[in-house]
């Protein structure tokens, strides 16, 4: 058939128009694509998308969030964080991360204590998070801590020579105050010689160590405080017993002398008086927590009698520990014949009772005051840890405990017989036919 010339400029038309049309189409699906994005996790246990958990935290928070990562340049953990916070921002588009190389910024680095595992800053309506380990379970119950805009009072018991929240000496605790400050977690100090009552606005009690013994009436105070069910934190030392009334009190006993940890050398740590936890119990404390914590000196604690409180063991040394009851220097070991006990050792207790039907009294006691110290509160996941258990003290215990997901059907495990099969198959069978299969075709063309 042939075509005329009116036919060939109508179908040259017709195929402009389907032309231009196509662009047309291919130029707004790219527009669109600038301003909307479309993704789809075909992974079988949906390992690229946030939990309804994590998505429903940000879609509540109103204001801009910004994360602040001080990772030194070319680890490859730059890329897994950003990773992680384009999932955030599918659904929070108010969300910002920065990098920051520390080297470049050394003052910086000083000011925040960021170690070699680098630092990362959560920053929400003027208050601040800080993670040495990232994950979603971490950043999301980071931002749920931020979310929070009531403000708290706890108080330290002063007087005797304890560790203070407002002083910047190696042992005081002025760093975690200022932690605490930046949560809206107010620290105040009270000297019950000076005002004979705890105020009525703390959420929390914090005893650290007296230096001194307490007066009979300032006992008579505390013990009050607890019997109306109020909550209490207790950090004491190594052969310190001037808590010894107060422990009684609790159905706790300090034993003699401190633990020595030869496991302790596994983590590059060769002083044997540091103890290192990296296995944590289930608790509201330590839902979701995967960090070593480090205590310099630390005291093992027992149940001595059973009370009024449910008494749960926290934090536990290795079974390559012991109390060692002599002086820790030279070469220790030891000595069944003593006092000594071998581990593991508990060095923290949980203690609660129900007040009444709605109100739970929550105690925590932990063997070592040094672990918030200014000295000590910088290293791994101490100040992580410390936040953790006054969040929990106070009843802000809002953890939400999100599963790790881990992909089906990682691991394959073959028979011997199926290994053997495949190297033969690969090494040998798979190379012949290729020989074979390139001989035949120079063969035929040889003949043609």
């Amino acid at each position: 058939m042939k075509l005329s010339p009116r036919i060939y400029q109508q179908l040259r038309l017709k195929n402009a128009l389907v032309t231009a049309l196509f662009l047309c189409l291919i130029g707004t699906l790219a527009w669109l694509s600038t301003r909307h994005s479309v993704q789809i996790d075909i992974t079988g246990n949906s390992s690229n998308t946030l939990s309804q958990a994590s998505q429903k935290l940000l879609i509540s928070l109103p204001d801009k969030i910004h994360i602040t990562a001080f990772i030194k340049k070319g680890l490859p953990i730059r890329s897994q964080i950003a990773q992680l916070v384009d999932r955030y921002r599918r659904y929070q588009s108010n969300l910002t991360l920065t990098f920051i190389d520390p080297d470049t910024h050394p003052e910086k680095a000083r000011e925040l204590n960021i170690g070699t595992e680098g630092l990362i800053l959560i920053d929400y309506q003027g208050r601040t998070e800080k993670l040495s380990f990232i994950d979603e379970s971490s950043l999301t119950n980071a931002l749920l801590q931020l979310a929070n805009a009531n403000e708290r009072w706890v108080t330290f018991l002063t007087g005797h020579g304890e560790r203070s929240p407002e002083a910047q000496a190696n042992f005081d605790l002025g760093q975690f105050g200022k932690e605490l400050s930046r949560r809206k977690i107010k620290a105040q100090i009270i000297n019950l010689a000076k005002m004979p009552a705890i105020p009525d606005n703390s959420a929390l009690l914090v005893m650290t160590a007296p230096a001194v013994p307490l007066l009979a009436g300032e006992w008579d105070i505390i013990k009050r405080y607890i019997h109306r069910g109020r909550n209490l934190l207790v950090l004491t030392d190594p052969d310190n017993q001037n808590l010894a009334v107060l422990l009684q009190h609790l159905g706790i006993q300090q034993l003699r002398g401190s633990i020595v940890d030869s496991n302790s050398k596994l983590y590059g740590v060769n002083d044997p008086s540091f103890v290192l936890a990296s296995e944590y119990p289930q608790h509201a404390i330590t839902k979701g927590f995967q960090t070593i914590t480090l205590y310099p000196v630390v005291a093992a604690l027992e149940i001595d009698q059973a009370g009024t409180f449910k008494a749960e063991p926290l934090l536990s040394s290795s079974i390559q520990s012991w109390t060692e009851t002599g002086a820790i220097e030279g070469k220790i070991r030891f000595n069944a014949g003593s006092h000594e006990k071998r581990g593991p050792l508990a060095f923290a207790y949980v203690l609660t009772r129900m007040v009444n039907e709605k109100t739970q009294q929550r105690i925590v006691v932990v063997g070592d005051g040094d672990f918030l110290a200014n000295a000590y509160i910088g290293n791994v996941g101490n100040l992580d840890f410390g936040l953790r258990m006054v969040n929990w003290l106070i009843h802000d215990d809002r953890f939400i405990d999100i599963p790790v997901k881990t992909a089906s059907d990682k691991s394959l495990q073959l028979t011997q017989t199926a290994l053997t099969a495949i190297s033969f198959g690969f090494l040998i069978i798979i190379p012949l036919l290729l020989i074979s299969t390139g001989l035949l075709i120079w063969r035929k063309r040889k003949q043609n």
